[in-house]
């Protein structure tokens, strides 16, 4: 299945939460690969910095909505039909709802997504759901054994849980217990998304992605780390090792922006054959870092010392170690990631380079 074809399988496509990193992205991905193929983002601007991409949408011959998932005439378009949507709307944050109010985020993840089903059913449109690797029960990744090496926690090989391997989490990994209430957001959703597959034949594929990464996003400290890691070296900003006894031997995998696009391209050029299934997206083992080994990279990419301190504080949703398991969808579709996270990483600062005075007040 690797490769896409030049001509589109959708001709009209509507992509949520289309000013933010992920959503901007892949509809320009979508309007330069398929030309013909209208593509209509539509987002809120409600996240720090969406208001950047609308031009860069237009320039890239991406029409620009703006509207609000939660509402369902917002994404009634008047004398749109889409028979494609990518569903990249949320409130990414794992430290959503704790400390204020849960009702954006449950209203944006699960009722916006209600929303986009309901849409799909009447339109007949198929259904790219952008999932989370939040959906994974945090006692049950935080019970994993791993060793203490010099720059990271290690996995060990000897593991009891199903679904657990130095390849990463695969999509056995158990589904019971709790795992942040964004997580459980898009769990809910998945859950609707197969109701609606069943029951009214809306053809759908979820991607359970663990940590994107690459230009245009607009990281912080509870979604986005390793943007947040390059611009706080760029823009001389302090940085802290949360939790896990402040040694920053924290583990996750990231994943280019473009190699998730590559994906969803093939996805979408061969969905009749992929409709109903789920897949864990991510780096992998070799696209893996620690916090500390991120600040050694973010050293030699931005050409300065870093000065990281600890911090001894505990976060919601905090987890030691998560590496996603890309079998499956390596398998089903193909695709391999090819962007290593130095390539991540320094694509990031070219950017943040390139576009200083543009970026420089988001995350100053």
């Amino acid at each position: 299945m690797k490769g896409t074809p030049s001509s589109a399988s959708h001709r009209t496509i509507l992509v949520t939460g289309g000013a933010g990193f992920v959503g901007s992205n892949l509809a320009l991905r979508l309007k330069a690969q398929w030309p013909k193929s209208r593509v209509i983002a539509l987002d809120n601007l409600s996240r720090r910095g969406s208001e950047l991409n609308p031009p860069r949408l237009l320039e890239g011959g991406v029409e620009f909505v703006k509207g609000d998932v939660r509402n369902p005439d917002d994404l009634a378009l008047k004398g749109v039909s889409p028979d494609l949507i990518l569903e990249c709307s949320a409130e990414p944050s794992v430290l959503a709802g704790y400390g204020d109010s849960t009702l954006y985020m449950v209203q944006t993840n699960l009722m916006g997504t209600v929303n986009c089903l309901e849409l799909a059913r009447k339109t007949r449109a198929d259904v790219l759901f952008l999932s989370t690797s939040r959906v994974y029960p945090l006692a049950a990744l935080n019970s994993l054994h791993f060793r203490e090496t010099e720059s990271r926690f290690e996995f060990e090989p000897s593991q009891t849980v199903v679904g657990a391997s130095e390849k990463g989490v695969s999509e056995d990994f158990p589904l019971g217990g709790s795992r942040t209430l964004y997580g459980a957001t898009k769990l809910a959703s998945e859950l609707l998304i197969w109701e609606y597959h069943d029951a009214f034949g809306v053809r759908s594929l979820v991607n359970r992605c663990g940590v994107i990464a690459g230009p245009w996003q607009m990281g912080k400290t509870d979604q986005g780390v390793f943007t947040h890691w390059v611009a706080s070296a760029h823009f001389n900003k302090p940085l802290r090792y949360i939790g896990w006894g402040g040694t920053g031997k924290q583990v996750r995998d990231l994943l280019h922006i473009d190699d998730l696009a590559d994906l969803v391209m093939i996805q979408l050029a061969g969905f009749g054959k992929l409709a109903g299934r789920v897949f864990n997206v991510g780096g992998g083992p070799s696209s893996s870092l620690s916090l500390l080994e991120t600040t050694r990279l973010c050293e030699e990419i931005v050409g300065k010392k870093l000065d990281v301190g600890p911090a001894q504080e505990e976060r919601p949703g905090d987890v030691k170690w998560y590496v996603t398991d890309n079998a499956r969808v390596s398998e089903a579709t193909g695709w391999r990631p090819t962007r290593s996270p130095k390539d991540t990483l320094r694509s990031i600062h070219d950017w943040m380079s390139s576009n200083e005075p543009l970026v420089s007040k988001i995350f100053k």
